[in-house]
């Protein structure tokens, strides 16, 4: 579980790298707070972040329940695509909205295989 339990570290630590480029956004592009509109390239970085926080409420639940019901080893190594998928998620985004795609659906098929994978490991655990 040692290797489960880095991983979900590390996409909160990515989490945090993302606010702190919100941060930085925010006095760049001068989108002072409370506002989180006003600037396109601060709102990029802000919808990365946001999405992020969406999307962890799906990764590290399924991680969890991955690594106890199906393998510590695959989920980590599903955890680690996550993190890949919301780096490129990330970069596609703040260059270009609309190269966001790719970053996406691999964030979304790590998390979805966690979840999904979950669920069959629950099911073969009650028959």
């Amino acid at each position: 579980m040692a290797w489960v339990i880095l991983v979900a570290m590390l996409a909160l630590l990515q989490f945090v790298f993302f606010g702190i480029k919100v941060g930085q956004a925010r006095g760049k592009y001068g989108v002072k707070a409370p506002a989180t509109t006003g600037n396109e390239i601060f709102e990029r970085y802000n919808r990365v972040h946001q999405n992020t926080m969406e999307q962890l409420i799906v990764f590290i639940p399924g991680l969890f329940a991955f690594a106890h019901l199906i393998s510590p080893v695959w989920a980590a190594g599903i955890g680690v695509v996550y993190i890949v998928g919301r780096f490129m998620y990330y970069s596609g985004y703040i260059a270009d909205p609309e190269k966001r795609g790719t970053g996406t659906m691999v964030t979304m098929l790590a998390s979805q295989v966690l979840v999904l994978g979950s669920i069959v490991g629950v099911v073969l655990a009650l028959i």
